[in-house]
């Protein structure tokens, strides 16, 4: 959000968008359809809505809402006011403790501000079809809309950890991605064979598969609920999460320090350059070696654009005028 918030023009855009939205109507609708959690109303997870607002410093609580919809979801609306909805399939099939993750990764969207980005993907959407005859109008848009699509996948991984961190019960977690997959009696699963499913999904060998995967989450907004899980337990394992556990992490009044748009570029850079070193797919390799050999191209070329003329004028004098006399290195 850093490095979007830094790009000239983008928060006008947003805040042009964000008067196009009509967010307080949203906000009447859900007050006039939804159940509002409070002390009197659904108590048990009005007290888990607060509990994670204060673990994660959330200044404001968000409103939480419980809609009739037989399905699966939880979402956060909203821009300068957030609120998030869970359905009442959820609440019904998962205990008190998955709540707690499913809220904490809601709540880790309003932290971060990703209701803006999700915002700006469903406008977009919208607009891609108005736009449909314009050929070039299309695939400027489409190369948008997959960069917010992999950008919400990639938060919605974030925001899984966010939820970890609420509940600090990894096992939690775990069932709550083991229902979002699709099980309605967790007696009949067995976890290290639900696992092996995601060792299955991301160790493919053949090209043809990474192409089916490559497509197949061209315009998912979340990661396979299998693969989720997968990375989520790896996290859990690692010294990372640890580390934040026993309060070594940077806090919130620290983050003007330094250059956060730099921090932001590197912390993003890293993440994925771990993952796709880590990756057997055989597509990703290609994409790391070509990446590999542009980087090195683009050292070259920018070496030459951050070398002031004075440096080389000075090495001509040191070198008598002779460009073959330096030391070869």
């Amino acid at each position: 959000m850093a490095t979007l918030r830094a790009v000239p023009g983008v928060a006008d855009v947003l805040k042009t968008l964000n008067g196009l939205f009509n967010e307080r109507a949203e906000r009447l609708m859900a007050v006039a359809s939804f159940v509002r959690v409070g002390p009197s109303q659904y108590p048990v997870i009005d007290r888990v809505r607060n509990e994670a607002a204060e673990i994660l410093d959330l200044e404001t609580v968000p409103k939480l809402y419980i809609a009739r919809d037989p399905r699966v979801f939880a979402q956060t609306r909203g821009i300068d006011e957030p609120f998030i909805v869970i359905s009442s399939g959820m609440v019904e099939l998962l205990d008190t403790e998955a709540l707690r993750f499913v809220i904490g990764h809601e709540m880790g969207h309003v932290l971060s501000g990703h209701a803006v980005l999700l915002t700006l993907l469903d406008r977009l959407l919208k607009l891609q079809r108005s736009v449909a005859w314009v050929p070039l109008g299309v695939i400027g848009l489409r190369a948008v809309i997959a960069a917010l699509y992999e950008w919400q996948r990639k938060a919605e991984l974030s925001c899984d950890r966010a939820g970890l961190l609420v509940g600090q019960d990894p096992q939690a977690a775990l069932r709550a991605h083991m229902y979002f997959a699709g099980a309605t009696d967790l007696s009949q699963i067995d976890i290290p064979a639900f696992l092996e499913q995601a060792k299955e999904y991301e160790d493919v060998e053949d090209i043809r598969d990474s192409i089916i995967k490559l497509l197949a989450v061209e315009q998912e907004t979340h990661p396979f609920a299998v693969v989720r899980a997968s990375q989520l337990q790896r996290w859990a394992a690692s010294e990372e999460y640890r580390a934040i556990l026993t309060g070594e992490y940077k806090r919130r009044d620290a983050q003007d320090d330094g250059n956060p748009l730099n921090e932001d570029i590197q912390g993003a850079a890293k993440s994925y350059k771990d993952s796709w070193n880590s990756s057997t797919d055989p597509l990703v390799k290609v994409f790391s070696d070509v990446g590999g050999a542009l980087s090195g191209v683009a050292d070259k070329v920018f070496s030459g654009f951050r070398r002031r003329p004075s440096d080389d004028q000075n090495n001509d004098d040191d070198n008598g005028g002779n460009n073959g006399g330096g030391d070869k290195k």
